[in-house]
């Protein structure tokens, strides 16, 4: 009797097991039917809950036979290696563009560079009520003057001279045939002969017209080279302030502001440099430019103008003017020689501890180690060029890590 009892509410409860889904089964044992067991969810299909969406969600839920899958494969091993293959052959070709670009990267940098170092002066010139474009036209015309300047002081002294070893070719053999100890090598080794047979087969004509053409070509690129900076400095000075407009346009815009206030002050830090290194030059080519004038040297003009863009090279540059002007003193003549090596070795010193520091002082911020290091790294990488832009660039980094990344650092 009372197992009857207990029997008799199955039927009024199977609604409620219906609507509660039971707990999945562990193990296929307990998912067969039974009293109780894993059919009741069967019994509720016919209630309106076994739509898709549910069935669905249940054979998911539902004991899996052969384990769990596991994550499925975003890519195949073949997409994968192949995505591989054509990321490494486009870099290939962006480095391959780069590398035959670089001629004109460089010209475009040295532009920018140049622009940005005249950049002061033409701001300067516009707060004396002058509009940018006159002032442009004034420095850039002061520009070019200094080129003309410069070729006509090393043009002619160079055609003087290679006018007067032309001429005096044939004076140097006869000497060379009057000489007793060539007479007796000749008369030995036929030194002579062999020479005038080699003039006579012609390949000496083939050579000289070769190397002839190559400087030709040199000239020629040189020449387009300046002509090319010139252009693009005149075109980057004219826009520059669009320039840094729409640089900054890029940045967010609630950090447009300090963003500005660092670009100016880093813009006017390579200004600086620029203007401050021009004028170091230029008081160096004025004095020497005095000193050979009085010491009675030849082409004192040009010598001073190599001395004044040897000048601009950091670290070794004077050094290199000094040594090229000093060998043609004592070409001249040896007491020339000696007094042009003791005039350069006194005023390098006077630049060095006088005039540098109080040019500079206001334009880069760059320990003296870091400079060192910074042109020697330029210099190992772009040669001249990387030594001219390591240190305006050493500035920058450093008023950076100065603003931006040392106070984030101790905010932190």
């Amino acid at each position: 009797m009372s197992v009857e009892t207990g029997a008799t509410p199955a039927p009024d409860h199977a609604p409620d097991h219906a609507s509660v889904r039971p707990e999945p089964a562990t193990s296929p044992e307990t998912a067969g039917p039974g009293p109780g067991g894993g059919a009741v969810p069967d019994e509720g299909a016919g209630t309106g809950e076994g739509s898709p969406g549910v069935r669905d969600q249940e054979r998911d839920e539902a004991p899996r036979l052969f384990g769990e899958p596991g994550k499925p494969f975003a890519r195949s091993p073949f997409l994968f290696g192949l995505t591989g293959a054509l990321g490494v052959f486009t870099a290939w070709l962006l480095v391959q563009s780069l590398a035959k670009a670089a001629g004109v990267l460089m010209l475009i940098v040295v532009s920018m560079f140049l622009a940005v170092g005249l950049n002061p002066v033409v701001e300067r010139l516009q707060r004396r009520r002058i509009p940018r474009r006159w002032s442009i036209s004034i420095v850039f015309t002061g520009v070019i003057g200094f080129f003309v300047v410069f070729g006509l002081a090393i043009v002619p002294p160079v055609t003087t001279e290679a006018t007067q070893l032309i001429e005096s070719v044939p004076g140097h053999l006869t000497d060379l045939r009057n000489n007793e100890t060539l007479k007796r090598l000749d008369a030995d080794y036929e030194i002579l002969k062999r020479v005038e047979s080699y003039l006579a087969s012609g390949d000496l004509g083939t050579k000289v017209a070769g190397g002839i053409l190559g400087v030709g070509a040199v000239v020629l690129d040189a020449v387009f080279s300046v002509f090319t900076v010139l252009v693009l400095t005149l075109y980057f000075l004219g826009s520059l302030p669009m320039i840094k407009q729409y640089g900054l346009r890029l940045v967010p815009r609630s950090r447009r502001r300090r963003t500005a206030l660092i670009g100016d002050q880093i813009l006017d830090g390579i200004g600086g440099y620029v203007g401050g290194n021009v004028l170091i030059s230029v008081i160096a080519g004025v004095v020497s430019y005095a000193f050979l004038l009085i010491a009675g040297a030849k082409y004192a003009l040009a010598l001073a103008l190599l001395v004044a863009i040897m000048d601009l090279i950091p670290m070794v540059g004077a050094t290199l003017g000094a040594v090229m002007v000093t060998a043609v003193g004592f070409l001249q003549s040896a007491p020339l020689g000696i007094a042009c090596a003791i005039f350069f070795l006194v005023y390098q010193q006077v630049e060095n501890y006088v005039i540098y520091p109080r040019v500079m002082k206001r334009s880069v911020d760059v320990a003296p180690a870091l400079t060192v290091i910074a042109a020697l790294v330029g210099g190992a990488l772009l040669g001249i060029l990387g030594a001219l832009l390591a240190i305006p660039i050493a500035a920058a980094i450093v008023l950076i890590l100065r603003e931006v990344v040392i106070p984030r650092q101790d905010a932190a």
